[in-house]
């Protein structure tokens, strides 16, 4: 069963390679796969483009923004986050059961699977490399602050910091808190500031628009 985890204070090193070896591991995969004909390069482009600009992190951007602009539609995210994704036309597999957690200035939330790399494609789109790192899922748990200020994520020591396991069951959404200086934004103008490691817990919102697919 999904479950949370506060913050703790053991510590390990880090190893970044480790990210960049699963990365040449998968494109020499794909580079052999394309070579014995078993992939269609073309239909994997299309597969890929699919997820990214269509059912991908400007999805989860703007059930953000509007729950940002419309506090009836955020409690009904925080109450049935599944249904209220689906208001927006966001639903299917890998997002069948949602839940969304809220960041605020006394907690900080970020989400893991710690068993493989269970992620809401719908609102997300491909999860990134790193989320599926053994590293990443390890590490996260033990010393959640010490990875988030790997991700350049610094939080007051007062912060709370709670760690949400996605399982096939549940897949969590965090709503990160909105950027002070942006209530002349429009929900459109909101939603390009949300990036998907904001909505993972990785990263916090800026006032700079987010190139998607980064």
């Amino acid at each position: 069963m999904a479950h949370a985890r506060d913050d703790h204070d053991h510590h390990d090193d880090h190893d970044h390679s480790a990210l960049d070896e699963t990365e040449l591991r998968v494109r020499a995969l794909e580079t052999v796969l394309v070579q014995k004909g078993y992939v269609d390069p073309a239909a994997l482009d299309a597969l890929i483009d699919t997820y990214t600009t269509r059912i991908g992190p400007q999805n989860g951007a703007r059930v953000v923004a509007r729950a940002w602009v419309d506090p009836d539609y955020r409690a009904r995210l925080l109450a049935d986050a599944t249904a209220a994704i689906a208001e927006l036309g966001y639903s299917g597999r890998q997002g069948e059961h949602m839940v969304a957690v809220e960041n605020t200035p006394a907690r900080h939330n970020v989400v893991v699977c710690t068993l493989c790399s269970c992620y809401p494609w719908p609102v997300l789109g491909l999860p990134p490399t790193w989320y599926k790192s053994a590293p990443y899922r390890s590490r996260v748990v033990r010393d959640p602050r010490g990875v988030l200020a790997e991700f350049g994520v610094v939080l007051p020591p007062e912060t709370e910091i709670r760690v949400w396991d996605s399982t096939a069951e549940v897949r969590y959404l965090v709503i990160p808190q909105r950027p002070a200086g942006t209530a002349a934004l429009s929900e459109a103008q909101l939603a390009d500031l949300v990036s998907r490691d904001a909505m993972i817990g990785t990263a916090l919102v800026g006032t700079t628009p987010v190139r998607r697919g980064a």
